[in-house]
């Protein structure tokens, strides 16, 4: 469980699964042969240069806020991916072991309503889906759920069973995609990935960071900015934002957390010749 400090601002990865399995469905262009030539890559490849990914929730504290940021894959969503149906994990007694409770979070951003972005805003209680964190406000990009409330998704009944069931409950907010969270934190327009796809940024006390979400999936798409992924919506939106993100926060002193970086998961931009690198 990996922590930062931004500012004021405190951090807390928390990890639900990790895998190999995705890669060459995602990012087919990343095969063992040329991740090798990546040398720097190694925390985020297999021991057979596989790309590994991360599947976590992100946790902001800040003035006795709690934010969490995207929610996983969630238990008990019928899947089309065998390892994601039906799934039984002990994520929920975790995120209470590391110090937090549903009940005490503010606030729930998703940087977009994919699959593996939104299963834990909801728990299955009875037959009934439910919104997780039944005291925060859950706030959703307009062009997001513009799109995808009348878009079907790949792995299944996705806005049904995590998103639709917590407009019901009326703890749902359509935001713009610049929207400020607080003084501190922010939504950052990054799409491509997905119509209304957004990065949150994290500004206090002179200190910054963002949080990717699927604008960069693996840190194999910062040396191969042009490696688009087979989920991208719209694949030379998400690399021409890709390129101008690599080219704003290079050579900053910016953290980058990656919401799928497995290792350490966050760095800084470098520029590495004609190319960028994740300096961590």
């Amino acid at each position: 469980m990996n922590t930062w400090q931004v500012g004021e601002v405190k951090i807390t990865q928390l990890v639900e699964l990790t895998t190999a399995s995705l890669g060459p469905h995602l990012l087919p262009q990343a095969t063992p042969n040329e991740l090798k030539k990546i040398r720097w890559l190694s925390p985020f490849v297999d021991a057979d240069h596989r790309l590994v990914l991360s599947m976590h929730m992100l946790i902001l504290e800040a003035h006795g806020q709690t934010i969490v940021v995207d929610t996983c894959i969630g238990n008990d969503k019928q899947r089309n991916y065998p390892k994601w149906n039906l799934m039984q994990s002990d994520f929920l007694q975790r995120f209470e072991a590391a110090g937090f409770d549903v009940d005490t979070v503010d606030t729930v951003l998703c940087t977009h309503m994919h699959v593996d972005h939104v299963g834990w805003n909801t728990i299955k209680v009875d037959e009934a889906w439910l919104p997780t964190f039944s005291n925060a406000r859950y706030l959703y990009s307009k062009k997001e759920w513009d799109h995808w409330s009348q878009e079907p998704q790949e792995y299944g009944p996705v806005i049904e069973d995590s998103v639709q069931p917590v407009f019901d409950s009326g703890l749902a907010d359509l935001v713009s995609d610049d929207h400020e969270v607080s003084t501190e934190i922010r939504l950052e327009s990054t799409p491509g990935h997905t119509p209304g796809h957004v990065s949150v940024h994290i500004h206090s006390l002179g200190e910054e960071a963002v949080i990717t979400g699927d604008m960069i999936h693996h840190p194999c798409q910062i040396r191969h900015v042009g490696w688009a992924t087979s989920a991208d919506v719209d694949q030379s939106m998400a690399i021409d934002t890709r390129k101008r993100f690599l080219e704003r926060y290079s050579d900053r002193p910016v953290l980058i957390i990656g919401t799928h970086f497995a290792g350490p998961s966050a760095g800084r931009i470098v520029r590495d010749g004609a190319h960028f690198r994740l300096d961590y």
